[in-house]
């Protein structure tokens, strides 16, 4: 008789035309017949992202309460676009900067200025290319992987080369006078790099960098986050035998990555899954990996600087409703379907991203945090260096870099 009833209110319900609405336009918006949301006709496999509970980790992170990168300088207004990396020579020369028009420039002082310094394809032309301030705009992504998009730029501390991992071109080097990169690494295992990101150089000439995506370039980065895929990767070229050997597999959105001073391991980011980690290079625990820190946001490059300590880039910051998303696949297929733009989306469920700059040890233990609240010097950093007293700070989406004294 029970089960006869349930029934029979089953039926009740589906006659009440308001609930039949509700079901026909919500499996309407499942399906998106017209490409009209986010995702448009892309095949979208989210999976459940590996990611710290949002209120553990915010609980225990420490707030800058005096917003002091609110105090940062704007430098070269207009004059850098999407200056994602920076870089000094060993002669202290500098910034060096990748640019969004696909350009390495070298800043040589107020008499002279920006010049080109290098190239990473001879596609480059500046009527393909150059479209100054838009260069950070989506105007700039149908000609990016003609053009190259610089990320990671290391010097080599000894013979001055200039190591470049660029999205499209993989990693590549150029002599300290400059001019056209020459590619090193742009297939691994016979497959293309889709989305080379950041390096570092280790003292016997290797080169770790990171390939954060085999199923998405740049341009398409947003699916790897939405997604939550974990195919990007660590690897390792060694220019005696020039050869790329796999570490790790298996990482989601692994972004920057740095030797610490001793180089008995290095860290490196996981943008997805909003974490620092370790890798083992010397010692006991030689190939093992291990948390460092979990974190508030999103974090970019990592940087190391005299002192031997970590400074980390990071969008910040996480939400609630970002972290039941998160834990939640069969919600985002709904979400991103829905017909509206990504960035309501976005600020619907609270993610109006700001700077956060942070400062570690090599223990993983939190020395320093900088916040730009509101936005009014940088809302989106990709890369903190600490030079001489002062921090660089390099953005993939802004049209200048930001400076600030410190300490």
């Amino acid at each position: 008789m029970e089960k006869r009833n349930t029934l029979k209110d089953i039926e009740a319900l589906l006659q009440q035309p308001y609930f039949l609405v509700a079901v026909l336009l919500l499996g309407f918006v499942m399906m998106d017949p017209f490409h009209t949301g986010p995702l448009g006709s892309h095949e979208f496999r989210p999976v459940k992202h590996d990611i710290a509970p949002y209120r553990h980790v915010m609980e225990d992170w420490p707030r800058d309460n005096r917003s002091r990168l609110e105090h940062g300088k704007l430098e070269f207004v207009g004059e850098v676009f999407g200056p994602e990396s920076l870089e000094f020579d060993i002669f202290g020369r500098g910034p060096y900067a990748g640019l969004a028009d696909g350009r390495i420039v070298r800043w040589m002082g107020d008499t002279v200025g920006w010049e080109t310094f290098a190239l990473v394809t001879r596609n480059w032309s500046e009527k393909l290319c150059a479209k100054g301030i838009d260069s950070t705009t989506s105007k700039q992504w149908e000609v990016e992987h003609r053009c190259g998009r610089p990320l990671g730029l290391r010097f080599h501390k000894e013979t001055g080369d200039l190591y470049i991992a660029d999205a499209y071109y993989g990693l590549l080097v150029v002599g300290p006078q400059g001019g056209l990169a020459t590619p090193l690494v742009t297939h691994v295992q016979g497959k293309p790099i889709l989305f080379a990101n950041d390096l570092d150089i280790h003292k016997n000439g290797s080169i770790f960098f990171t390939d954060t995506s085999k199923r998405y370039n740049r341009v398409n980065h947003f699916f790897i986050l939405l997604e939550g895929e974990s195919t990007g990767r660590l690897l390792r070229y060694d220019p005696p035998t020039r050869t790329t050997h796999l570490v790790l597999d298996g990482l989601a959105f692994p972004n920057g990555v740095q030797l610490s001073g001793d180089q008995s391991f290095l860290l490196f980011t996981e943008t997805t899954n909003c974490r620092l980690m370790k890798y083992w290079l010397e010692g006991p625990e030689t190939g093992n990996v291990e948390l460092v820190a979990n974190l508030p946001g999103f974090p970019d490059n990592v940087r190391l600087n005299e002192r031997g300590q970590f400074w980390v880039a990071i969008d910040c910051c996480r939400t609630p409703a970002q972290e039941v998303l998160s834990y939640n696949p069969w919600l985002r297929s709904v979400y991103f379907k829905l017909p509206v733009k990504l960035s309501i989306l976005a600020r619907l469920i609270g993610m109006e991203m700001y700077t956060v700059i942070s400062l570690f040890n090599e223990k993983g233990e939190i020395l320093e945090v900088l916040e730009d609240r509101k936005g009014l010097v940088m809302k989106l950093v990709s890369e903190v260096r600490e030079v001489k007293g002062k921090l660089w700070i390099g953005t993939v989406a802004h049209n200048h870099i930001a400076t600030l004294s410190y300490p």
